[in-house]
């Protein structure tokens, strides 16, 4: 099995800076890309950053020039550098990545894995 395990979520006041964590840890063999995503109450899960085994980044609009995301292979770890938050970033954040793994049949396939969130609260 793969996990992914979510780390730095946390209260913060408006202009402050977070760091959030995801560790990927077992089956696998390869991961490709790694994002981020978050989820306001009664609001559906958006893109916050993606970013490929390549290093290639994308960002949503409203978080350009505030987040970085950043990984590092040697670890399966994906970071979201979030600075100059706002209120309205306010949301569960869950990391997701593309992982090429393989069943105890000796089978390989890709999947896509989630973590289990973490909350993020900025206060005004």
């Amino acid at each position: 099995q793969v996990q992914l395990l979510e780390s730095g979520g946390g209260l913060v006041q408006a202009g402050g800076s977070l760091r959030l964590s995801c560790a990927a840890s077992g089956s696998i063999v390869n991961i490709n890309t790694m994002g981020w995503y978050l989820q306001g109450p009664g609001n559906k899960r958006e893109l916050v950053a993606g970013i490929t085994s390549g290093g290639s980044t994308n960002y949503a609009d409203p978080v350009k020039g505030r987040f970085t995301i950043s990984r590092d292979n040697a670890k399966n770890t994906v970071y979201l550098q979030m600075s100059s938050l706002k209120p309205e970033d306010t949301a569960v954040y869950y990391c997701n990545a593309d992982i090429l793994t393989y069943s105890t049949g000796g089978s390989y396939y890709t999947a896509r894995y989630w973590g289990q969130g973490t909350q993020v609260t900025v206060s005004s």
